[in-house]
């Protein structure tokens, strides 16, 4: 009978107690301040400078001036962060949370509609005749 006595206390205490759970998908979690989540871009203030991938610890990311594509490797990222602190136009940006997993690996390809300025064309010179 001893053994009851301390059981039956506990569920009586758990009984009247809030819960200790979140109700996680019916109310979203709140990230504290400076959590690591994900790597997301601003792909129409990507200027495909590479600054980026140079500064990414693990080589996660890739940018193909040429095929105008930036990817990431969703799976070898770190969320350092280096890449926000080092990108010129701050199109990188660390969102809170994670992404939902999936079956497989793959790699993130954005296409950025960025055209590089043209060269301004010089002005012909000026030929005078005597």
């Amino acid at each position: 009978m001893g053994q009851i006595l301390p059981f039956t206390r506990q569920v009586l205490k758990n009984l009247f107690s809030q819960p200790a759970t979140t109700n996680y998908p019916f109310e979203p979690k709140d990230y504290p301040e400076r959590t690591r989540g994900h790597i997301d871009i601003n792909k129409d203030a990507c200027i495909l400078c590479g600054m980026c991938m140079r500064s990414c610890p693990p080589g996660a990311i890739k940018v193909d001036r040429a095929g105008k594509t930036w990817s990431i490797n969703r799976f070898d990222c770190i969320q350092c962060g280096y890449c926000t602190e080092k990108c010129p136009k701050k199109c990188l940006t660390i969102i809170p949370g994670y992404q939902e997993p999936g079956p497989a690996k793959f790699v993130d390809t954005v296409e950025v509609p960025y055209e590089p300025p043209k060269p301004a064309a010089k002005p012909a010179a000026a030929t005078t005749k005597n």
